[in-house]
């Protein structure tokens, strides 16, 4: 387990913490990641679905033995989804068992909105945790204008002002991850206060290496064959391209029908396994045989 207190020493050294997690990084995302821990400031990834930028955030909570908060986002989520809630149904409760009196008791209902009734969202979460946490704003992009915009005061001051209960700081930053599939463009002024790093889809000998380390009983020449069937794939326009996480699934659907060859056959049993659209699937299925076909 990593030292929480301290960025490791180089890229070398963090490039060996994320393989000895069985994550491969490359010398530009190694050294995005360092400089983002360095000066404390949020790392922006994006690239293709399937890359591997969410499983990155995961690895780094293992890494540095930090506690991993995450922030989905999707179409229409708001502030208080992001921030926190009050637990309307037990300040319900609390009021019910006040007597009169105490219900005119001022103090006696301010306390209904004491941190005892507060329901901690992720981002409010992460801001008490500070530099204990890895904040992970997954999917970005899928969020509207309003959000990112208020994501952006939050990201620049790292203190959530609560008017019940006053303002809570950050004691130090924690190391935040946002991504992005690039769904829609995110805006300039969200960009200026990340580093950014696009990771896109590994060389043929990267993601045979990704193989090796997820799956260390796959023989090469099978990985090596699977990764040249993806790569065809990802030639072709296709609605959803597989990623390196379908590369992954495909390895182990193969293994699952002993398969120890891919072959048109094999290829077909498990094709759900790595295309994950119907129309791409029927178009694939019509060509499977020169997917799979040896170089």
């Amino acid at each position: 387990m990593g030292d929480a207190s301290r960025p490791p020493h180089g890229v070398a050294e963090l490039s060996e913490l994320l393989l000895d997690r069985a994550y491969l990084a490359d010398r530009g995302l190694a050294t995005a990641l360092l400089i983002a821990l360095e000066l404390g400031r949020p790392l922006l990834l994006e690239g293709e679905v399937g890359v591997g930028k969410t499983e990155l955030a995961k690895v780094l909570s293992a890494v540095f033995g930090r506690r991993l908060i995450r922030l989905q986002c999707y179409e229409g989520i708001d502030t208080n989804q992001a921030l926190y809630e009050w637990d309307y149904a037990r300040q319900m409760l609390q009021i019910r068992a006040l007597s009169e009196r105490q219900v005119q008791d001022e103090s006696a209902v301010g306390r209904l909105f004491s941190s005892d009734f507060l329901l901690e969202r992720p981002l409010l979460e992460a801001v008490r945790a500070g530099d204990q946490c890895v904040l992970l704003i997954d999917e970005i992009d899928r969020a509207d204008d309003e959000f990112e915009a208020f994501l952006l005061e939050v990201l620049s001051d790292f203190q959530i002002t609560i008017p019940e209960i006053g303002t809570v700081t950050a004691d130090s930053p924690p190391l935040v991850i946002l991504t992005s599939n690039r769904t829609r463009e995110l805006h300039d002024a969200l960009k200026r206060r990340c580093l950014y790093h696009w990771i896109g889809y590994p060389s043929v000998e990267q993601e045979v290496a990704i193989i090796a380390l997820r799956a260390p009983d796959v023989p090469e020449a099978l990985a090596r064959k699977v990764v040249a069937a993806v790569n065809r794939l990802r030639g072709m326009e296709l609605s959803k391209p597989p990623g390196v996480a379908e590369t992954l699934d495909w390895v182990a659907a193969l293994g699952v029908i002993d398969a120890g060859e891919l072959d048109a056959e094999s290829a077909a049993d498990t094709l759900g396994s790595v295309i994950k659209d119907r129309d791409d699937l029927l178009e694939v299925s019509g060509v499977l045989a020169a997917i799979v076909a040896d170089d």
